[in-house]
């Protein structure tokens, strides 16, 4: 298995990269193309790709298909984001430019967090 830095520096997107590594690591197959859209914080600079692939692997996995059901993946969403904006400040990947922090740092730091949801 490869880490997420090292296919997003092949050519994926942060979100790809994050999903690709994440399917290898859990034997999970979840489509990669889900993170097309998300490089370059959404081709805008707003939510960085690797916390936006994130935000689709947690719903995936722990979304719910009924309204009656109590909604596991927002309450994760939450945890991950805030704990990237307690580390760098922002989940923006302008922001994240802005401050000196690379496509592969913050690619490692998510998906390491996105894994340690799911040990639990």
């Amino acid at each position: 298995m490869n880490k997420p830095s090292e296919y997003h520096k092949q050519g994926f997107t942060c979100g790809e990269a994050v999903i690709k590594a994440f399917n290898e690591k859990n034997n999970t197959n979840i489509p990669i193309g889900l993170g097309s859209g998300m490089g370059t914080g959404f081709t805008v600079g707003s939510v960085c790709g690797a916390v936006g692939a994130a935000a689709v692997i947690i719903g995936s996995l722990k979304g719910r298909e009924s309204n009656e059901e109590q909604n596991e993946a927002r309450g994760l969403t939450n945890k991950l984001i805030k704990d990237v904006r307690e580390k760098y400040g922002s989940e923006n990947c302008v922001d994240l430019k802005k401050n000196g922090i690379s496509c592969a740092e913050i690619v490692e730091y998510t998906f390491e967090n996105l894994n340690k949801i799911f040990e639990k």
